[in-house]
């Protein structure tokens, strides 16, 4: 039983070793304009759509003022989108 507990913990401790490098594979920088101020932010995710609407996210929070200015902000495509290479 003792080496059943070790083994699934070496086990659960290497998935999420694996699973943190794995996180962030791709990182671009997104610029919202949204009522004449502009916002450049930074994300990063699995894939580059997920990278985008998290930096737009970010922008958003950034740039609005209360929920539903934060609603139109995210529904606008982003002014400019560069990926941005791991340091």
């Amino acid at each position: 039983m003792k080496w059943y507990i070790v083994i699934v913990g070496v086990i659960f401790v290497a998935a999420l070793i694996y699973s943190s490098f794995r996180q962030s594979v791709v990182r671009v920088e997104a610029c919202i304009d949204f009522h004449g101020r502009t916002h450049c932010a930074e994300a990063s995710g699995q894939t580059r759509a997920e990278a985008i609407r998290s930096a737009e996210e970010i922008d958003c929070e950034m740039l609005a003022n209360g929920r539903d200015e934060n609603i139109v902000c995210l529904d606008q495509q982003p002014s400019s989108v560069r990926e941005v290479r791991s340091k």
